[in-house]
């Protein structure tokens, strides 16, 4: 996924709440995306202005993003994190992948003793 240029407007209002790090959590696989914003540190005495913000944030993403989710049902995203400290944009794919374990194999054996 291509990194996109953060909102100046939701970076201004990020560093006059004190945040240091936005985080955008994508994923999808089914047919479906989902995000999920993160903003750091999280401060309880300004939640609502914070609630504010990830709402915003988390329009902004989609918006920008367009990410749809659709695959073959394999789980997968991207994670985007925006250091509002070091002025730094970092962003890490994931997938999921199937995984076979141990194994037996045994003759097959009939019970004649049980009806159907």
């Amino acid at each position: 996924m291509e990194i996109e240029p953060l909102s100046k407007e939701i970076y201004n209002k990020a560093k006059a709440l004190g945040i240091t790090k936005i985080v955008l959590n994508f994923s999808g696989g089914s047919d479906e995306g989902y995000l999920n914003v993160t903003l750091y540190p999280w401060d309880q005495n300004k939640s609502d202005e914070h609630n504010k913000l990830n709402a915003e944030v988390e329009n902004w993403a989609w918006d920008v993003y367009s990410y749809s989710g659709a695959g073959e049902g394999n789980d997968y995203g991207d994670d985007i994190e925006y250091d509002l400290v070091n002025n730094r944009v970092s962003s890490q794919e994931w997938y999921t992948a199937r995984t076979d374990g141990d194994s037996d194999e045994i003759d097959l054996v009939l019970d004649d003793n049980k009806e159907d």
